[in-house]
């Protein structure tokens, strides 16, 4: 039986590191986890991008050089499996135009259905809202 692979968008892992929302957090947690275990979890480049910049300047306590290191080969290495190219980009075009999506939500959403992920958890998107046969899943409601 094949599992259903799971696009994990940036503020999964901001939340996860970010305990002033506590529900928010633990929620976070438990999905990083259960999508490492699986193998199910998939990110893009964009999303480690998104995530460090604000791990590393906005956060209350910011991540330091090692700490960022170590949530690299720890957390992210195992989910980093899109890279960004040319097709991607055009598919991000693609979907901004179709969808009418800012410029950042349609390079998640061409990641994801590039990806052949089942389910986009995000809070950012429509709940529901389907972009072929990847359904986006709010994972906070």
């Amino acid at each position: 039986m094949s599992v259903d692979r799971v696009f994990l968008d940036t503020n999964i892992f901001v939340y996860a590191s970010d305990r002033r929302h506590a529900g928010k957090s633990r929620r976070a947690e438990e999905l990083i986890v259960e999508t490492i275990d699986r193998q199910s979890g998939v990110v893009s480049y964009q999303v480690l991008q998104e995530f460090f910049n604000v791990a590393l300047t906005r956060f209350a306590k910011p991540m330091t050089v090692a700490e960022a290191e170590r949530y690299l080969s720890s957390i992210f290495q195992p989910l980093f499996t899109v890279q960004s190219s040319p097709a991607l980009l055009v598919e991000a075009f693609r979907i901004r135009d179709r969808y009418r999506l800012s410029w950042y939500d349609a390079l998640i959403v061409a990641a994801a259905v590039g990806a052949d992920c089942a389910i986009l958890c995000s809070e950012d998107l429509q709940d529901g809202q389907r972009f072929g046969s990847t359904r986006v899943k709010n994972p906070f409601v």
